[in-house]
């Protein structure tokens, strides 16, 4: 049985290790991921090539858990305060991704280590995505993103993949009544992702093909909803029943599949 730090100052958010993430002082402590050994080389790599915006890995103990530099700054927790939900705020969310893409894409993938599956780009790709771009794993200084935290998630995969992924936390990508308990100043969606890939410089043949992208990104995420449930979390369980259950899901997928068009408009016109 993996042993579980109980001592420093609990940190909030999440809920795949909800409670079992801690500061000591400088260094973050939280359970390792499987691939952890080649997610270290991997952000240390990121560091060397000029980009400062994630972790930088201490160790892995012997229990099974690792210990990260802690990245000073504000980290938006649901219901998302209005500083979250800003332009500008959303801007620098696209920036800092697309500077971890062009960083990432000068660092080989192990393609031997033991990646996630569970959020990962089904048809993979060149670079590692980190692939859960909420907000919870998002830090800000003065409005704006500065760094990426939890990369638990991480796999191979397209840049896009991981862009629809932020997106769908972001704009957010949600139909209005699904939006509501976590956004309460509800953004407006459509002129959203089109600031987003704006800020992210994404190209215009990518534009086109964004919208069924987050489709499919969102149909995995679902996917991961279930298979949590399935295995009885109760984290998983509760949220699932809070948000609606699986309507909720239904409603989405319809009001993705039916806006798709004026998505792509928003991001091509």
């Amino acid at each position: 049985m993996t042993a579980v730090t109980t001592d420093g100052e609990p940190l909030p958010g999440g809920m795949a290790n909800a409670g079992a993430v801690r500061r000591r002082g400088d260094v973050v402590v939280r359970p390792a991921p499987p691939g952890a050994r080649a997610l270290h080389a991997h952000l240390h790599a990121l560091r060397r090539a000029g980009f400062d915006g994630v972790p930088a890995p201490v160790r892995l103990t012997d229990e099974g858990q690792e210990e990260l530099s802690f990245v000073p700054g504000d980290v938006a927790l649901p219901p998302f305060p209005d500083w979250a939900l800003t332009d500008t705020a959303l801007e620098s969310v696209g920036r800092l991704l697309r500077r971890l893409h062009d960083a990432s894409a000068t660092v080989p993938v192990d393609t031997s280590a033991d990646w996630s599956r569970e959020l990962s780009d089904p048809e993979g790709g060149p670079l590692l995505c980190h692939n859960d771009v909420c907000p919870e794993n998002v830090v800000f200084t003065d409005g704006r993103a500065v760094a990426l935290i939890d990369f638990d998630m991480a796999a191979p995969g397209r840049p896009i993949w991981d862009l629809a992924m932020t997106a769908r936390y972001w704009v957010p990508m949600l139909d209005p009544d699904s939006a509501t308990a976590a956004y309460p100043r509800q953004p407006e969606p459509f002129a959203r992702l089109r600031l987003l890939a704006d800020a992210y410089r994404l190209s215009w043949p990518e534009r086109a093909a964004l919208p069924l992208v987050i489709e499919q990104a969102t149909d995995v995420c679902r996917a991961f909803v279930a298979a949590r449930v399935g295995r009885g979390d109760p984290g998983y369980l509760a949220a699932l029943a809070r948000n609606g259950g699986w309507e909720r899901w239904d409603r989405l997928r319809a009001w993705l599949a039916g806006n798709r068009e004026r998505f792509a408009a928003a991001l091509t016109e």
